[in-house]
């Protein structure tokens, strides 16, 4: 794969970078260094690229967003079809952190989460206990551990 340097045009705008990620000559390694963007646009884009791996997700997960990005990226990430059980439990306890905050409402994720399968039913109750989970978020959370 060649660098992403030799990808970019001389004269770069953050537009070239969001660009590169569809790009298919970027790899895994291409994915993880556009992971560490300064634009956290460019991050959510690695984010919902099917390509990103695992270490990459976990690469996200420790970035810098304000709290609208920090929301959808734990909904991208616990949707993610290569999110393993490692990266599934970060979601899980940041989650956890967030339901303890005053305004904070990562409901979307955490009913992604529930319905992934490599995390037990009982891992994912345990948010139902917590502060800001609201009742429209344990139902959406039940009804995606019902399904099949």
């Amino acid at each position: 794969m060649p660098d992403i340097d030799t990808l970019l045009p001389h004269v770069r705008t953050p537009r070239d970078y969001l660009d590169l990620v569809s790009d298919p000559r970027i790899d895994q390694d291409g994915l993880h260094t556009l992971a560490r963007s300064p634009y956290s646009f460019v991050r959510l884009a690695v984010a919902k690229d099917i390509r990103t791996g695992a270490a990459t997700l976990t690469e996200l997960l420790g970035g810098e967003f304000d709290r609208w990005d920090r929301h959808h990226l734990l909904r991208l990430v616990a949707q993610h079809p290569h999110a393993d059980r490692g990266v599934l439990l970060k979601v899980l306890q940041e989650i956890e952190v967030l339901l303890r905050q005053p305004d904070a409402r990562p409901y979307a994720a955490a009913i992604a989460l529930a319905g992934r399968r490599e995390l037990k039913p009982h891992e994912v109750r345990r948010l139902h206990g917590l502060p800001g989970a609201s009742q429209r978020m344990r139902r959406g959370v039940e009804r995606a551990l019902a399904r099949p």
